[in-house]
């Protein structure tokens, strides 16, 4: 490990909802095809929020008003060797039509009802059960 790989790195992501629906998007890079929240890393000088806005418009084409923050969720794996501290924020969305763009495959609006016929990244259920207390859904 040289000195730039400095572990946690620190990511973003945003749990939106619309119409009882939550946004969700398919992973175009590893671990690819696995469904998990627009999110990504934080680039420097970027706040969190910031980054999680960022990152659900890259990803999706999507804007929501992010008012809550859901909590910290780790990624810790020996090999590859990584370390992931991801911010995920929740809100209601505002504008766009859900389209897969940047890193994502596909995004698509699920309702709770249909999550379990989907393969997710970790902590991508327990982010969305919070999210949907916060939010009072």
């Amino acid at each position: 490990m040289t000195a730039a790989q400095q572990f946690p790195r620190l990511g973003a992501s945003a749990c939106v909802w619309k119409d009882g629906k939550v946004l969700l998007i398919q992973r175009a890079k590893p671990p690819a095809g696995l469904w998990s929240l627009p999110g990504g890393h934080v680039e420097f000088g970027e706040t969190a929020l910031a980054a999680a806005r960022r990152e659900l418009l890259e990803e999706s084409g999507v804007t929501a008003d992010l008012t809550e923050f859901v909590g910290f969720y780790e990624i810790i794996r020996e090999n590859p060797v990584l370390h992931y501290a991801i911010a995920c924020y929740c809100g209601r969305w505002t504008s766009g039509e859900a389209s897969a763009a940047s890193d994502a495959l596909a995004a698509k609006w699920m309702s709770p009802t249909e999550l379990y016929r989907f393969e997710f990244t970790p902590n991508i259920l327990e982010a969305i059960g919070r999210a949907q207390v916060l939010l009072k859904l």
